[in-house]
């Protein structure tokens, strides 16, 4: 199993609120990559390693693969607009969550479960778009590690 700095890879984290994974790479290193925003991408994380793996706690957090992909979706579903099937998703998601959020309660374990499967979908089929248009930190096969 690959490791930076101790920490097995691949690893997900959440970085002042924005998602960060660190993958291993065929030549034995690694690759890191944050959300981006305003496109829903990938870029370069390079820079946040050592902030990440050596800044755990305070608004650093390590999280697992499903959390990570949860936050990714959350994240997305909030920033980006659009036409088509995920976003359609999206829309979904809002609405699944409107009641809970006028009522000042929280989620019932159905509003979960439903958004958490929604959410997983998106991440896919988002990867999966990503990956045809060439973002090399792209990677679907996150939504299954860890439902």
């Amino acid at each position: 199993m690959a490791t930076v700095d101790g920490v097995e890879l691949p690893a997900y984290f959440e970085h002042y609120d924005t998602p960060v994974k660190l993958l291993a790479t065929a030549d034995g290193g690694y690759a890191a990559w944050k959300l981006d925003r305003s496109t829903g991408g990938w870029r370069s994380a390079e820079d946040l390693v050592d902030d990440v793996l050596g800044g755990v706690g305070g608004e650093i957090y390590v999280r697992s693969a499903g959390a990570f992909v949860q936050h990714v979706e959350r994240l997305r579903g909030r920033y980006l607009r659009g036409e088509g099937e995920i976003f359609a998703l999206y829309e979904t998601v809002r609405a699944l969550e409107a009641p809970a959020v006028a009522e000042r309660r929280p989620f019932t374990a159905e509003e979960t479960a439903l958004i958490r499967g929604i959410r997983r979908r998106t991440f896919v089929m988002f990867e999966e778009q990503l990956q045809r248009a060439g973002d090399p930190g792209a990677d679907p096969t996150i939504a299954s590690t860890n439902p």
